[in-house]
């Protein structure tokens, strides 16, 4: 088994456009929530979105290159980008040996709307020949191998909300299995339209408030459902001794993965949480020896009735009730909203830069505490605490459960 590692790390998100920022936002508790901009919601029950702010695509492309893309391919190509300077890997890694593990929940969202659009309102004729290369979900995993020529396995995960970890975790055993040397993984999302939006609604899943900070309320008693997020995560993972041998800069070990389906229902999690504890408890065999008030979770937290409880049962059933009640928690989503395919991935550098700087990013906005959800989630104010294992949850829409866990390096 080979050791894998993290050398880079990268994210366009609704609290900042760079892993730096992302992380100094949710420290201080900084809610990306504010009212939808992209569409006029007068017509809508949902008026609130967690949009990324201020992007860029020409700081990452050329302009004609960013017409060619969907938004979730941008946000990919610039988290992507970012990880790999951060890496200093490009040039340094035969192309045949550097994988690409990277997906999306839905994919190019807004080219299919705008698509459709086109097509019944000028016919046929007038449907771009780039709408099957914009749209499909595998786009932003291929358009990044080619801008790194990444010769390897080119994988495009969609595991629902647990897309990012599932990608960050595929990867992990693809380098720990000697089929890669390094990987570029994570997720992206861009679905805050109308006709996503109104799906989400229908099927009872967002939450109608109007104030920022009464919308998304992870494990609060008074929370009920989650909010639109969107972006991109990317995690460069390499093998230990090729990182070691060029002088990379090493954040964490990747410790384990776990992932598990609940084979129960097409949108709800099975309230047991056998198998999403299985997958959580799979991950942090990697972090056997750590003791739990030294383990940070991010959680996948979505503010949902019954994802929250059943996370919390979870959490139990990998850990034990007495060393869950020890463990660190807390969920970015009451920051970031729900970033759906992106979170998993974004979630992961949490608990890589928690690890890191030995701080528990909080729960904003969790006022009134759930009878069913009693574990720590370390409300409203980040927590400065020695940190020796971190583990991100993701719960997905087909019972799609991923779990991966970091530690600190050591020789």
């Amino acid at each position: 088994m080979k050791r894998v590692v993290v050398t880079g790390i990268g994210a366009v998100t609704p609290v900042g456009n760079s892993a730096s920022a992302f992380w100094e936002s949710v420290c201080i508790g900084k809610n990306g929530i504010a009212p939808i901009t992209r569409f006029d919601t007068s017509e809508s029950k949902y008026k609130l979105a967690a949009e990324v702010k201020d992007f860029d695509p020409t700081q990452y492309m050329e302009k004609l290159a960013a017409k060619k893309l969907d938004l979730f391919t941008q946000y990919a190509m610039a988290a992507a980008s970012e990880a790999m300077n951060d890496s200093s890997l490009e040039g340094k890694i035969e192309q045949d040996e550097l994988a690409v593990y990277f997906g999306s929940g839905i994919g190019g969202f807004e080219t299919f709307c705008e698509s459709y659009d086109m097509l019944k309102e000028k016919g046929a004729r007038r449907v771009s020949p780039l709408f099957i290369p914009k749209m499909i979900n595998n786009i932003a995993a291929g358009n990044i191998a080619i801008r790194y020529q990444a010769k390897n396995a080119c994988v495009a995960v969609s595991t629902a909300c647990a897309t990012g970890t599932t990608a960050v975790g595929e990867a992990f055993r693809a380098i720990r299995h000697g089929y890669a040397v390094a990987a570029i993984c994570g997720g992206s999302e861009a679905a805050i339209t109308p006709l996503a939006v109104a799906g989400f609604g229908s099927c009872m899943a967002l939450n109608p408030s109007e104030d920022p900070n009464a919308a998304s309320l992870p494990f609060d008693k008074r929370r009920s459902g989650f909010v639109m997020g969107e972006g991109a995560g990317a995690l460069i993972l390499e093998e230990y001794e090729h990182a070691k041998a060029r002088g990379a800069k090493i954040y964490a070990e990747v410790a384990g993965y776990g992932s598990t389906c609940d084979a129960h229902h097409v949108t709800a999690p099975a309230e047991e949480a056998t198998a999403s504890g299985k997958a959580i408890a799979l991950a942090a065999e990697g972090l056997e020896g750590i003791p739990a008030e030294k383990i940070y979770i991010n959680a996948h937290g979505t503010g949902t009735s019954l994802n929250d409880k059943t996370e919390t049962t979870a959490i139990k059933n990998a850990f034990g009730t007495e060393d869950a009640k020890k463990l660190h928690i807390s969920s970015t989503k009451s920051m970031t909203g729900h970033m759906l395919g992106a979170a998993g991935a974004v979630e992961a550098i949490a608990a890589v830069l928690a690890l890191r700087d030995g701080t528990v990013p909080p729960t904003i906005n969790l006022n009134e505490a759930d009878p069913d959800c009693d574990l720590d989630y370390t409300p409203n104010t980040a927590l400065h605490t020695e940190l020796e294992g971190t583990l991100s949850t993701s719960l997905g829409f087909g019972g799609h459960n991923a779990c991966v866990a970091f530690k600190k390096i050591k020789e």
